[in-house]
């Protein structure tokens, strides 16, 4: 059987939708018998680097594939061509989708499904997203929350609509990473985000907005803020008008080893965001044992529990405060926290799907 992954980007970026594509790869890989053939095609990859490809796929399951440099018309021609002979093609975004129904009605018999990460599919859907939603096999929800706000804005069997929560990237070694980094004299919040005028609802600038009363409750505290966009220039001036430049970095893009260190030396994450999906980034930090600080709201809820991290209310910048404060004062289970996460390993997500796509 050969199976097609189409993807928005797979290496392009180190966001949460690429990183979970990714994850895609190596679990159908994993998954192939000796017969089977996996495929992909990816619309914003200008190429795809082996060295980057190699720990998410088998030389012996992955068959083709094509990066398309942000080309719509060349993504449509290669998902259609390497298409041809496939039983499956997974949809990893939902504005792709009617090109997967578009193999469909080519090729009679082909199935698809539909990974929904979040957002992008909390809305009102256009004609043609309808249309190809109608006809999907099964929608791959990243959590209940998800499922829930796809549903009010579609009217589909609900069973064909499953929760198939992310996993954790085996690639993400917190055992690789030299313990003695872990250990700080400075209490460190560490915050990872796209800083885009777009994605407001992240909470940076409630974090910013609250260290005031943190530096108050916890003295010292140092917001590390990790990530690039065309925002950074107005959180850097609030920064500015509050007096925080001691108490606030802002530190760029960071490649993934660096990264490691980041999450292994903070004291405690946060990313107060409204809009998560489901919050890949909490787990990449649960699993150094660091708690979480994050919004009640979307999917965050199903990742954080009382004992590795708090909720907070949407933009409520004293509440966010004192949940800082209490986190970084209190005593936690590093132990317990990474223990938390093995509900979200790779070989149980990989099992899950197993289970979806055999139904």
């Amino acid at each position: 059987m050969k199976t097609l992954l189409l993807a928005p980007e797979l290496f392009t970026t180190d966001s949460g939708i690429p990183r979970i594509l990714r994850l895609y790869l190596k679990a159908l890989c994993d998954l192939a018998g000796k017969e089977d053939r996996v495929r992909f095609v990816a619309l914003n990859d200008v190429s795809v680097d082996s060295a980057d490809l190699r720990p998410y796929s088998l030389a012996t399951a992955l068959d083709r594939w094509e990066a398309c440099g942000r080309d719509i018309g060349r993504f449509i021609r290669a998902a259609l061509n390497l298409s041809a002979g496939a039983k499956l093609i997974v949809c990893g975004h939902v504005a792709q989708l009617p090109v997967a129904w578009l193999a469909g009605w080519r090729r009679p018999g082909l199935r698809y499904v539909l990974v929904a990460h979040g957002i992008e599919v909390w809305r009102p859907f256009t004609f043609w997203e309808r249309r190809a939603l109608k006809g999907a096999w099964r929608v791959l929800c990243v959590s209940e929350f998800t499922r829930k706000e796809l549903l009010k804005n579609i009217q589909i069997d609900p069973e064909r609509v499953v929760v198939l929560p992310n996993a954790l990237d085996p690639e993400l070694d917190a055992d690789g990473v030299d313990s003695a980094l872990s250990t700080t004299s400075q209490p460190v919040i560490l915050a990872v985000s796209r800083l885009s005028s777009t994605d407001r609802y992240k909470g940076v600038d409630h974090l910013i907005e609250a260290m005031p009363a943190i530096l108050r409750g916890a003295p010292g505290t140092k917001l590390r803020i990790i990530g690039r966009g065309d925002d950074r220039p107005r959180l850097q001036q609030r920064v500015r008008e509050l007096a925080l430049d001691a108490a606030v970095e802002f530190a760029g893009y960071v490649d993934d080893r660096q990264l490691r260190h980041e999450f292994a030396r903070c004291t405690i994450f946060a990313l107060p965001s409204e809009k998560e999906g489901f919050g890949l980034v909490y787990l990449e930090a649960m699993a150094y044992g660091k708690p979480c600080i994050a919004a009640d709201a979307g999917g965050s809820p199903e990742v954080i529990t009382p004992e590795s991290g708090r909720l907070v209310p949407y933009a409520d910048v004293p509440a966010l405060a004192a949940a800082c404060v209490s986190a970084l004062t209190a005593t936690w289970d590093a132990a317990a926290i990474r223990i938390s996460v093995r509900r979200f390993s790779f070989p149980l997500f990989k099992e899950r799907l197993q289970r979806i796509l055999s139904a």
